[in-house]
């Protein structure tokens, strides 16, 4: 195994177009996740049965989320494998030209099985996209500033989630959903172009498989006993916001228009987006695992907190209408806060971890397998998390989905707690 040593001196322009594409992955990203909601109306997914076996129309609203992840899955260590192993910069080139493709195909879905397959390829261009974009940000930074770097990289991506949403539930009220992805595709393009002209070419070579060696660090598997669980919290949570606010008031959610599902999105974007700008940095000075239990716990506890949304609002008359949003549910405003505490939450774990594994990376070799491990951790959950989210959602309610997303962030934390403090000290919470 060889690894060039990280290039001293790195011009500012190179983190710049690194940031560029972040923007574009995560205008890309945002915008699905803000129309999941509509398409579910849309296209209206009813129970089937397939060789005999009934599949119900809690699973097909599950599947338009894991046939994303799945195939992020499959993507994961081939891409990261890639990474290492030849350029990071020509990986990153081909991404992004098979996204602008990718994204010009979401106008032609027409059925549940068409966007499900649409949605995986999706899930491919953004996993490509984060793996090299986050890898090469974490190998061309110094240590002392990695979080710092990563924090502001996840601020590009967070400043095009707020503009994402925002827009696209504008546009879609106004023209549906051609031209959302035309501009989307653009990005794809733009990103591309600037790639091509700043970034200079990865002379890091990785020989071999480093996931075997990175899969068994410490540092790596104390991580994995938090995030596992983490994963399920976030993938339900994050993705059954914008449904809960968009779906019916026949299926428990509460009919909202278009604009307002993008606000409330954003709220969780913005927080987040403005808090990475500091916390990363913060972390880098003061202890990164802190940040993560920190981060990590209060989420769950504020997703637990969400189904009370209704009855906050009730008391405190929080059913208005606002000019350009509508009329507005009681539940709407308390939910709008919960999201936007929901990111300041995360704005505290997210480049802490991003950081550690980077750290990793960087010093055994192979920063993007170290970035592939952290994805492959996080797949189960992703996976899984939004067919149990369906299921609850069709056969329980829609509170039982925050009630057990929020559940999972609260026992990851308190497992991770635990293992730190077993295999690197008491004090590992402050000083690891």
């Amino acid at each position: 195994m060889s690894n060039a040593a990280a290039p001293t001196g790195v011009r500012r322009s190179q983190f710049w177009a690194l940031y560029l594409t972040r923007f574009a992955e995560g205008f890309g990203f945002i915008t699905l996740i803000t129309l999941l909601g509509t398409y579910i109306n849309t296209l209206d997914p009813q129970a089937t049965t397939v060789l005999g076996v009934t599949i119900s129309a809690g699973f097909i609203i599950g599947m338009y989320t894991t046939g994303f992840t799945l195939a992020q899955t499959v993507a994961v260590v081939p891409l990261a494998w890639a990474g290492d192993r030849f350029d990071k910069r020509t990986v990153l080139l081909v991404v992004l030209g098979v996204g602008a493709g990718v994204y010009a195909l979401f106008p032609l879905v027409d059925s549940s099985a068409s966007f499900v397959l649409v949605r995986a390829l999706q899930g491919f261009v953004v996993t490509g996209a984060g793996l090299m974009t986050l890898s090469l940000v974490g190998q061309i930074a110094t240590g002392g500033t990695r979080a710092d770097k990563i924090g502001k990289a996840n601020a590009a991506s967070f400043a095009a989630s707020i503009l994402g949403s925002l827009s696209a539930g504008g546009i879609y009220d106004a023209v549906g959903f051609g031209p959302i992805f035309a501009i989307i595709s653009a990005l794809m393009v733009a990103a591309w172009g600037v790639t091509w002209l700043v970034l200079d070419d990865d002379d890091t070579r990785v020989e071999g498989f480093p996931f075997s060696d990175l899969a068994v660090s410490r540092r790596i598997l104390t991580m994995t006993t938090f995030r596992a669980q983490y994963a399920f919290a976030v993938t339900m949570v994050r993705t059954w916001v914008p449904i809960y606010v968009s779906t019916e008031l026949a299926a428990g959610g509460l009919g909202v228009t278009g604009v307002a599902i993008g606000v409330t999105v954003t709220a969780e974007k913005a927080t987040n987006m403005v808090g990475q700008l500091f916390t990363g940095r913060l972390s880098d000075a003061y202890g990164r695992s802190l940040f993560v239990f920190a981060g990590g716990g209060a989420y769950g506890l504020i997703a637990v907190a969400i189904p009370f949304a209704t009855a906050i609002g009730t008391a405190l008359g929080a059913g208005v209408t606002i000019p350009i949003l509508g009329d507005l549910p009681p539940a709407y405003l308390p939910l709008v806060a919960f999201s936007g505490l929901l990111g300041v939450a995360d704005s505290f774990r997210e480049p802490a971890s991003m950081a550690l594994f980077a750290d990793e990376g960087t010093d055994d070799g192979g920063v993007a397998s170290s970035f592939g491990i952290r994805e492959l951790v996080w797949r189960p959950g992703s996976v899984a998390g939004p067919l149990i989210a369906g299921w609850l959602m069709v056969e329980v309610s829609m509170a039982a989905v925050f009630y057990v997303g929020g559940a999972f962030a609260i026992t990851g934390v308190l497992a991770f707690l635990a293992v730190l403090a077993r295999d690197h000290g008491r004090g590992a919470l402050t000083t690891w």
